[in-house]
């Protein structure tokens, strides 16, 4: 689809100038980024049809960029790679993208999986907003409400909380946990997990945290089950 607009974040200058010539050769609009900070300031400020997405940035690294990019926006996420593993394209499609191309890549094929992306049907709305009896988010503005009252919560706590109603009823173990808000396994422990857990029933209940969905479930993880 012609006249597109792309977003292209990659820390390698040379490939990053090469994506662009292809896809303006193309026919399509193309803005870029360095890294994954600047590649979620375009993504706010542009709002881009798709996203081609380098995994291995300094910094805030593709998988990082990904999962931000999923609290707010289902636009399609191609990812690039230097590494051409059956876990590295399971770990990007299970986070959210919905291609996966390896380097070195071939100039036409990348325009063509480009193109498929562009006029596969996207289901616009889907990830905008989220709502059950008490809890109501919209993504795009990263605002909360509980019971009615609005909510304020840390970075980490809107990701926490983010993950829960993704996944509602279903059981998610501390590890999965800290892979969907810290984006690691390693990067924290399970009593910070319990202790985020804590700090978010808290805030959306300050009178009977006890009481939010957000369920423990005991030697297995935590659950949000969806009022009704």
């Amino acid at each position: 689809m012609a006249g597109s607009q792309i977003l292209v974040v990659d820390d390698d200058d040379d490939i990053r100038g090469l994506v662009r010539t292809l896809l303006e050769r193309a026919g399509h609009d193309v803005s870029d980024a360095s890294d994954g900070l600047g590649g979620l300031r375009e993504l706010y400020a542009g709002a881009p049809d798709l996203v081609i997405l380098d995994v291995a940035m300094p910094g805030l690294d593709g998988w990082a960029t990904l999962e931000r990019i999923r609290e707010v926006s289902d636009v399609p996420v191609l990812m690039l790679t230097a590494r051409d593993a059956e876990l590295e394209r399971v770990r990007g499609l299970k986070g959210g993208a919905d291609d996966y191309v390896v380097k070195p890549f071939g100039r036409q094929e990348l325009v063509a999986r480009v193109d498929a992306l562009l006029r596969r049907p996207r289901n616009r709305g889907a990830q905008d907003t989220y709502a059950d009896a008490r809890l109501s988010i919209s993504f795009a503005q990263r605002a909360v409400r509980y019971d009615d009252r609005e909510v304020a919560l840390t970075r980490l706590e809107y990701r926490l909380l983010s993950a829960f109603v993704r996944h509602p009823n279903q059981v998610l173990s501390n590890e999965q946990l800290r892979e969907l808000v810290w984006g690691d396994t390693t990067a924290t422990s399970r009593d910070e997990v319990k202790l985020y857990v804590g700090y978010l029933r808290r805030k959306l209940d300050p009178a009977a945290p006890g009481s939010t969905p957000i369920e423990t479930v005991r030697g297995f993880g935590y659950r949000y089950k969806t009022p009704v």
